[in-house]
């Protein structure tokens, strides 16, 4: 006859979950038992053991919320800068106007160092306007291929050359403009600084997209 196996941890614990009321029955083993804390590395009782890693569940949620509060503000003011950069935009009279409004207003609602832009296929009338002119080949073709905004380092991209200090980029965001998601692109804005961090690969787009789909609905009033 083999001897019984012997019982392990995950025995005890199943029995436990299978038995709530054990507990009830031997209330007297919950103050005996004795475990090592966290914090310092003393003795303590099961309820106070219990405690403290409430209060280090209480003290994790607490940061996730203010982390939360945190990212919910800079989002809020972010579209507050959004709505008051359109807004700069529904205020141009003449068409003629708009690049240059848009990239100065882009520049101070958001405190970005340089921005820039350029677009084509614009309607005849504004055919020799600095903005309808300087766009390459190789430019279109970039913005043709990008489904989001590009953000990173400077990488000697050509629109970097439309900025009034070029060699001062160091990371920068390139919007493709497109009357929507599936047209081409008419035009490529550039935002810029001399700031590493600013602009990094990965990271998230989301309002920069927003406010390539407004530029782009702003600037249609250009095109044929």
């Amino acid at each position: 006859m083999q001897p019984p196996s012997p019982i392990t941890e995950e025995d005890i614990a199943q029995f436990l979950i299978l038995t709530p009321d054990f507990f009830e029955r031997h209330a007297s083993l919950l103050a005996a038992v004795q475990l090592t804390s966290p914090h310092g590395g003393r003795t303590v009782s099961l309820q106070e053991r219990q405690a403290e890693m409430l209060r280090d569940k209480i003290k994790l949620l607490e940061q996730r919320l203010m982390e939360l509060m945190r990212h919910g503000n800079e989002n809020m003011l972010i579209a507050d800068k959004l709505l008051r950069w359109a807004c700069q935009m529904f205020l141009v009279a003449r068409p003629v106007d708009l690049p240059a409004v848009l990239a100065s207003e882009i520049k101070s609602q958001f405190n970005v160092p340089q921005a820039a832009l350029k677009i084509w296929d614009v309607a005849e009338v504004y055919a020799n306007q600095p903005f309808a002119q300087g766009a390459s080949d190789d430019v279109r073709s970039l913005a043709g291929s990008l489904a989001t905004p590009y953000c990173g380092v400077n990488a000697g991209f050509d629109a970097v050359q439309w900025l009034d200090e070029p060699q001062s980029v160091a990371s920068l965001a390139l919007i493709p403009l497109r009357a929507n998601a599936a047209a081409p692109a008419f035009g490529l804005l550039i935002v810029a600084s001399p700031d590493s961090q600013r602009y990094q690969a990965g990271m998230a787009t989301d309002f920069l997209e927003r406010i390539g789909e407004l530029a782009s609905a702003a600037l249609s009033r250009l095109r044929d």
